[in-house]
């Protein structure tokens, strides 16, 4: 069934809304949260919260891209699953990430002033100016949360490649937000 469809169900209000968004994007979204959490049950979890918010959201919410709409609630429910466990000891990897965009990001503060639509409106502007291949790089890393291997695999090309694409784009990022008139 296409997204369209299947939204259409959740503003009739039919329970059909989920199954078929389970169907659809059930396997993707448990990938999404499994990354983040390395466990099944928690995983699972997330992606039913998911389908419960996404009922509750639409309407009056109507998602113009349906998966993406769906993978950041996933991605909201793992990351705060993952605070929740993990309060006192943090996943390497996870604040591994954090470390790496630290530097590229606004602080807290100036984000408070600054709706998140201009951000994400700022974040898509520099991913459209990005080569495919450093775009993917970089949402596999900090969207999908791959490691350097995995991305590597994906792509055919070496860790070292991968690490240095990465390591510039932030940089540019840090560079493009600066010009923009985003304090760092």
């Amino acid at each position: 069934m296409e997204d369209e469809k299947i939204i259409e169900l959740f503003f009739l209000r039919d329970e059909r809304a989920i199954a078929e968004t389970e169907a659809l994007y059930g396997a993707k979204l448990y990938r999404i949260a499994d990354k983040i959490l390395r466990n099944s049950e928690d995983a699972e979890e997330s992606v039913s919260d998911t389908y419960l918010s996404a009922w509750n959201t639409i309407p009056p919410q109507k998602p113009v891209y349906f998966f993406a709409y769906l993978a950041r609630i996933c991605r909201h429910f793992a990351f705060g699953k993952l605070d929740w466990k993990n309060a006192e000891k943090r996943r390497a990897d996870i604040v591994e990430l954090t470390l790496e965009m630290e530097r590229c990001i606004p602080d807290k503060g100036f984000v408070m002033d600054m709706d998140g639509k201009e951000i994400g409106r700022l974040l898509d502007c520099f991913l459209d100016g990005l080569p495919y291949e450093k775009r993917m790089i970089f949402i596999r890393r900090y969207w999908y949360t791959d490691t350097i291997q995995e991305i590597s695999a994906r792509y055919g090309i070496s860790q070292s490649k991968v690490k240095t694409c990465l390591h510039r784009t932030r940089k540019k990022l840090h560079d493009f937000l600066e010009c923009e008139g985003v304090n760092l």
